[in-house]
């Protein structure tokens, strides 16, 4: 399947379902749900300043969308919520990766999603959850959770502490299977793995390091000293890997990148990453391009 066909098929499915009338009097969130979205175009146009020609895109942490609602501050890296940009709607099958920062006592509501892998990692703070399976807990700065929606849940995140703020990343992809049994999970990362190299966190084989999802996708963290150099291995022909910096700067593949940045990657077997600053934290999501 090309890239205009993925965007034909791949943007019907929204990780939305439609509330019955049961659950009439349940809070619908409308800050935390994509709508359907047209296929305009293609997407990872190319990167006119990239040194490895015309199979990579940049997206500078001061042009993503921003979303101030007083309580909730979100940057978007592609087109969420009311951000629509016809240039950022997906890499491959990572459809959404909110930058989130919730207010001390504030959060999501209970809302629904469906046919959507829903991934957060939490930056700082504590952040609960509540959803229809009857899952409670805390993630916190080291945790990882992981939601398969499936055929359908309800959910809510609130920030935990009346003193201080949550910061979390929000990261959707879309699934290789559809109406599954929903799940969640969670885990609590050995932060020692990933010193000055990569620990994966996610894949698509639950015998494997951490958590798994219903795509054909690896998610891997690493804490870098300043010069510090790595090469990472595309884990399947056709992937494409997304870098984005959580802070600190990097040079990937002759690509300078600062903190927020996201620097997608397609067409190539491996990647030659260098920290340029001390304490360097880079999120990898290494995904397939089409469905």
């Amino acid at each position: 399947m090309d890239r205009k066909d993925f965007l034909k098929k791949g943007l019907l499915g929204t990780g939305m379902f439609v509330a019955s009338a049961s659950l009439g009097n349940t809070m619908k969130n409308e800050i935390d749900e994509i709508e359907p979205l047209e296929p305009i175009g293609y997407n990872h146009l190319p990167n006119p300043d990239s040194k490895i020609k015309d199979n990579s895109v940049i997206h500078k942490a001061d042009t993503r969308g921003k979303a101030d609602h007083g309580w909730l501050v979100s940057n978007h890296t592609f087109s969420f919520a009311n951000y629509h940009n016809p240039e950022r709607m997906h890499f491959g099958v990572l459809r959404v990766l909110n930058d989130d920062k919730v207010e001390a006592g504030r959060g999501f509501g209970t809302h629904p999603h469906d046919n959507m892998e829903i991934i957060s990692i939490p930056l700082e703070g504590d952040l609960e959850h509540k959803d229809s399976m009857g899952n409670s807990a805390i993630i916190r700065s080291g945790d990882i959770q992981v939601m398969s929606a499936g055929t359908g849940i309800m959910h809510s995140e609130f920030n935990k502490n009346q003193d201080q703020l949550v910061k979390f990343l929000q990261i959707w992809v879309y699934p290789n299977k559809r109406n599954v049994t929903p799940r969640y999970d969670q885990i609590t990362l050995d932060k020692t793995k990933s010193k000055n190299k990569f620990q994966q966190i996610l894949s698509p084989n639950s015998d494997d390091e951490g958590v798994w999802i219903h795509q054909d996708a690896w998610f891997h963290l690493g804490n870098f000293e300043n010069s510090a150099e790595t090469n990472y291995q595309i884990k399947k022909k056709g992937n494409g890997v997304y870098a984005f910096i959580i802070k600190g700067s990097a040079e990937i593949e002759g690509q300078k990148l600062e903190e927020r940045d996201g620097f997608g990657v397609w067409d190539i077997s491996d990647l030659q990453i260098k920290a340029t600053s001390e304490n360097t934290e880079i999120l990898l999501m290494d995904v397939p391009m089409t469905m």
